[in-house]
């Protein structure tokens, strides 16, 4: 019974034809005897299809993440002016071997710029450890 169902089924499908629009159903190779007598005789491969050419994005792309790019550098040099301007009052600043007085702001940056190389050797030396292994 299924067989018969999709026997049924499969009559009324149709596909669509494969020849473009307005041609006259002659393969283009066919034609009188006397145009091609040296043609081999059996079926002619159809012409090849090109792809469709890939959507252009990375122009747009590219020029969004450049704006945002600018941006957030215009951002990030006006909060490090304000930084500046706003901690230039002197600190007495205690090391091991004696005190110093400096500005807040070169204290900070200081500071920043040490926590950073021990962050940075840190992972280095995870890597180095990781490769030997």
């Amino acid at each position: 019974m299924r067989d018969e169902v999709a026997r049924s089924t499969l009559d009324q499908v149709t596909t669509p034809d494969p020849r473009p629009a307005g041609s006259t159903g002659v393969p283009p190779t066919a034609g009188p005897a006397t145009s091609a007598p040296h043609a081999a005789a059996g079926p002619v491969a159809p012409p090849p299809v090109s792809p469709a050419p890939a959507p252009a994005t990375g122009g747009r792309g590219r020029a969004v993440g450049r704006t945002l790019a600018a941006a957030l550098l215009v951002f990030v040099t006006v909060v490090l002016v304000l930084f500046v301007v706003f901690n230039t009052q002197t600190v007495d600043i205690s090391l091991v071997f004696g005190d110093v007085t400096a500005p807040l702001v070169l204290a900070l940056v200081i500071a920043a710029v040490l926590g950073g190389l021990v962050v940075g050797l840190a992972g280095a030396a995870v890597r180095a450890r990781r490769r030997n292994r």
